[in-house]
C-alpha cells in the first residue's frame, strides 16, 4: 500500500510522458505542421505511419481488436488505428472537439488490447497540443 505522498509520486510519474509517446507527438507535430488542420483522418494516418516510418518506428494499422466473450474471441468490428511499438496506441481524430465519445473510445481500445498507454490526438485544430490527450491505464 502506497503511503500519500508516494501515491503524489505515481501519479506524477503517469502524467510525464514517456520516450516513445514523445517521439509520436513529435512525428504527429511533424505532419501537422506540414498538412495543418482540415484534411480526414484517414490522410492525417497514413501520413503519420509515413513520418514514423522515415524515424524508424515500428508501428501497424488498422490493427483489429477482438472482443473476449464466454471463451470465444469475437471481431466486432473494433481497430486501432495506430499500433506503435507493441506497446502505444494512437487513435486519430479529425474532429471539431474532443468528445467524451473518443475519449471512451480510446479506453475501451486500451483495455481490449491490454495496453497500458494510448494517445488521442484531433488533427482539426490550429495547434496540435491543444488536440492531443495521453491516458495511461
Amino acid at each position: 500500500m502506497m503511503n500519500h505522498r508516494e501515491h503524489e509520486e505515481h501519479e506524477d510519474r503517469k502524467k510525464e510522458f514517456d520516450p516513445l509517446s514523445k517521439k509520436v507527438i513529435a512525428c504527429a507535430i511533424e505532419v501537422h505542421r506540414h498538412l495543418g488542420p482540415g484534411l480526414l483522418e484517414s490522410t492525417y494516418e497514413r501520413c503519420l505511419a509515413h513520418e514514423l516510418a522515415l524515424v524508424g518506428i515500428s508501428f501497424e494499422t488498422q490493427v483489429p481488436i477482438p472482443v473476449a466473450y464466454k471463451g470465444c474471441l469475437l471481431d466486432c468490428g473494433y481497430r486501432i488505428d495506430l499500433l506503435v511499438e507493441q506497446a502505444l496506441i494512437l487513435e486519430l481524430k479529425s474532429v471539431d472537439a474532443l468528445q467524451t465519445v473518443h475519449q471512451a473510445q480510446l479506453l475501451t481500445y486500451m483495455k481490449l488490447a491490454n495496453k497500458k498507454t494510448g494517445l488521442l490526438i484531433n488533427f482539426n485544430v490550429q495547434l496540435l497540443k491543444t488536440g492531443l490527450r495521453r491516458f495511461v491505464l
